[in-house]
């Protein structure tokens, strides 16, 4: 079984978009024996434990887009996640730094951006400053998808 961690700063828009993407089309290729979560490396968005739901925003462009999701409260990101999980995949450069900061490194390379499956060098767009949540959406969905015929290969 191959497990995914997906992270990003609060867990409430990207990194759930993209586990809940994830899921949906793996689920529809047929790969079974993958694991998919996602986390924060900021405790901004737990309150006494709790961690908030997705952002209305982002669940409705998973609704609009067709995404079954499901509960998701945040969570973070800890040290033993990184023995957890075979793939640590993050949104942004400051999460790549946080989840290093958090995990203490990455000496078996596991941490890597999202966009970098599908061969860019970049972040994903942010819409909680930008409120572009379309375009954090693509970003996530051709991530995921370069990341699913990864597995798929193997």
């Amino acid at each position: 079984m191959v497990k995914v961690l997906f992270v990003c700063h609060g867990n409430i828009c990207r990194s759930p978009m993209a586990e809940f993407i994830m899921k949906d089309m793996t689920s529809k290729a047929g790969l079974n024996d993958i694991y998919i979560a996602s986390a924060a490396t900021s405790t901004e968005e737990i309150w006494n434990g709790i961690g908030n739901p997705i952002y209305p925003p982002a669940r409705e462009i998973l609704k609009r887009k067709g995404i079954p999701f499901g509960d998701h409260r945040a969570v973070q990101i800890t040290r033993d996640d990184y023995k957890r999980y075979d793939l640590i995949v993050a949104m942004d450069s400051a999460n790549v730094r946080n989840i290093m900061r958090i995990t203490g490194g990455d000496p078996e390379k596991k941490i890597k951006r999202l966009l970098e499956y599908c061969g860019v060098s970049r972040d994903v767009a942010d819409p909680w400053y930008s409120g572009d949540f379309e375009t954090a959406y693509n970003d996530i969905y051709k991530g995921c998808e370069a990341m699913v015929r990864m597995l798929s290969e193997k």
